[in-house]
């Protein structure tokens, strides 16, 4: 296989193997954890649980010990989101996220639920849960898929309304679940419900990295460079000549804004060019002006 060929599979594989991973994540926090003290997840997963409470508690449909239905039921309600998905998001991303909803599901329902609670503290419960959970989600996200429900109404919001964030629409989405749970059930359990989305949240926020944005400075002796990052990435670069102050040779000197997803990628993209060439990487860097913000 030549490298042109394997660099391709790696692309694939990757992204599969994170959404795997992140998903049985979430399931192992979410089944092992959280479910036994019966807390609730924010956003549509939410949903799925109270549909699951209503289902077995007040029709009493008959469920074998240890299965949850949530995983099928929040695979049911994102089928209509597909449809919105790929036409504002395109074929990739729906696919993606089709495959990783059910591949989510699909765990939700294999990893059992203990009879007991597997830590019975209620805030470490929350604490641990939202930390493995969070995980999990971020690496779905790191994958460059998605977990559905509200991120995929979120998304397609933000393309067509500048004003609208995917946070914003999670924050409504929480709000509406959770007051559901505040009218149901008594206020220890929205409390702790509350404390295990924040606690995920910010999880999500540590591997997820799409929102970090990173200036590169690259050196080089060699041409070519930033026609191919233009042509691979569609970002902008900026260059100029300078000049070493020990070899007093000639150096090209080329600068461009991109997110922290991209950082592998220009690396590979100068080092096909010029394996000598110097880099130099700042995160965290704040942007005003057009710059073309990735979902």
């Amino acid at each position: 296989m030549d490298k042109a060929g394997g660099r391709m599979k790696k692309e694939l594989l990757v992204p599969l193997v994170y959404s795997v991973g992140g998903s049985l994540l979430f399931a192992l926090g979410v089944n092992l954890i959280i479910i036994p003290l019966g807390l609730y997840n924010g956003g549509f997963m939410g949903i799925a649980q109270l549909l699951r409470t209503f289902l077995v508690s007040f029709l009493h449909l008959p469920v074998p010990a240890g299965v949850d239905l949530s995983g099928m039921i929040y695979f049911i309600i994102n089928l209509p989101l597909f449809y919105f998905g790929l036409k504002v998001l395109g074929k990739e991303f729906a696919v993606k996220t089709l495959l990783t909803v059910g591949i989510q599901s699909l765990l939700l329902v294999a990893v059992p639920i203990p009879s007991a609670p597997v830590i019975e503290d209620y805030l470490t419960a929350c604490i641990i849960g939202g930390i493995i959970a969070g995980t999990g989600t971020g690496l779905v996200l790191r994958g460059r898929s998605s977990g559905g429900g509200q991120d995929i109404i979120g998304l397609c919001c933000s393309k067509k309304y500048p004003n609208v964030s995917v946070g914003r629409i999670n924050i409504l989405m929480n709000i509406f679940v959770y007051a559901i749970c505040l009218f149901l059930f008594n206020v220890e359990i929205v409390v702790y419900s509350l404390i295990y989305t924040t606690v995920l949240s910010l999880a999500i926020d540590r591997v997820h990295i799409q929102n970090i944005n990173t200036s590169v400075m690259i050196f080089t002796k060699k041409l070519g460079i930033s026609k191919a990052i233009m042509e691979q990435t569609g970002r902008g670069v900026t260059n100029w000549d300078g000049e070493g102050a020990y070899t007093n040779k000639t150096s090209y000197i080329l600068f461009v804004m991109i997110s922290k997803y991209e950082v592998s990628q220009i690396k590979r993209i100068v080092h096909s060019i010029d394996p000598n060439a110097f880099m130099i990487f700042t995160e965290g860097c704040s942007v005003d002006g057009n710059f073309e913000k990735r979902l």
